[in-house]
């Protein structure tokens, strides 16, 4: 079935709402920013019909799929489309742009809305993304934030956003802080068809003639790819290193990682995973501050040992103009701190 009102993935930003009719499996792996998961057929119901269609017939599949597509379509509309004025502009899309979203589509326009469907469906989408994110990061200019671990770059990423800067945080789309310890609490990554999804939508929201400040990052953040294009962009571009003060720098992890001080155990096993990088000695001192809840000096040695060597390592390795970074050296690293700093950074941006 194809729907008369057909658009492109170029045409997005035109609907009110977008509707995503594959089953929830497919909705969380990936799918359009901000599109609402109304399915056709759940992730049972397209199972069985798939057996059905295998075992039985096509014809048997078909019909009870159409009750099921029918159902469910009906139970959206009472539940999810009811308060909508004539007005609203949906856009429907499903795997390839073929039954499911037809169907939906069909009856929506029907009703009188101004439905439309997304051309070859999810796999146009994400053909299209992967096509964008090779090119649109070549379009803008980056300001890479560098520093050790615990400068507070995120932070300063959010005071640089608060004041209107444009800041792409790249691992708050990734849902983690970019170490062995990074795992965010009871969050979990998104798949990577996600973030670039994710990466894509904050991409193309940007406007090419102001600065982009973006944290310096390896190539993976936790489980997941940096796009290749934006990542060779960054490598590429302008620094700002922060040089804040070490006993700043534990205080702000101490609090950063709370979570983690709360549950020593698990602690204990991620570190365990840096046995292949350390000696046996390092380790057992690293497991004894844990035991005795010495979080201050803990911290302070896993800088000292670990993350500053391989931090200093990574960006000047990879990153080009590091040697000719601006450098900030905060006294604090507090609220008011960086705010000052970011106030700072998008003013010398101006001039």
């Amino acid at each position: 079935m194809k729907f008369p009102n057909v658009v492109t993935v170029a045409q997005l930003a035109g609907f009110d709402e977008v509707i995503d009719v594959r089953s929830p499996a497919e909705f969380a792996e990936d799918h359009v920013p901000d599109a609402i998961n109304c399915p056709v057929l759940d992730d049972a119901e397209r199972a069985a019909i798939g057996t059905l269609y295998q075992q039985v017939s096509p014809f048997d599949a078909k019909k009870r799929g159409a009750a099921l597509v029918a159902k469910n379509i009906a139970r959206h509309i009472e539940e999810k489309f009811a308060g909508h004025g004539r007005a609203w502009r949906p856009l429907v899309y499903c795997w390839r742009g073929g039954k499911r979203s037809g169907a939906m589509a069909h009856i929506l326009s029907e009703i009188g809305w101004n439905a439309a469907q997304l051309e070859g469906g999810y796999r146009a989408y994400r053909r299209e993304i992967l096509a964008q994110l090779a090119a649109l990061p070549q379009q803008f200019r980056y300001r890479v934030v560098c520093g050790p671990t615990g400068s507070a770059k995120s932070r300063l990423l959010q005071a640089l956003a608060a004041a209107g800067a444009q800041v792409l945080d790249l691992e708050g789309l990734a849902s983690h802080r970019g170490s062995v310890l990074g795992n965010l609490p009871e969050q979990a990554q998104p798949a990577q068809k996600m973030f670039d999804s994710l990466v894509w939508n904050a991409l193309r929201k940007f406007h090419p003639d102001r600065v982009i400040y973006v944290e310096a990052e390896s190539r993976k953040i936790g489980q997941l790819q940096v796009p290749g294009a934006l990542l060779e962009c960054m490598r590429a571009s302008p620094c700002v290193l922060i040089e804040a003060p070490v006993a700043e720098r534990v205080a702000f992890l101490v609090q950063e990682y709370e979570h983690l001080l709360g549950d020593p155990q698990d602690l204990k096993a991620k570190l365990d995973c840096l046995a292949g990088l350390h000696s046996k000695d390092t380790l057992a001192r690293w497991m004894k501050q844990i035991e005795d809840k010495r979080w201050d000096e803990l911290v302070a040695d896993l800088l000292a040992n670990h993350y500053d060597p391989a931090y200093r390592r990574a960006t000047l390795k990879n990153f080009a103009h590091l040697a000719e970074a601006r450098v900030l050296r905060p006294s604090k690293l507090n609220r008011a701190a960086l705010e000052q700093l970011a106030a700072q950074l998008i003013a010398e941006a101006q001039e």
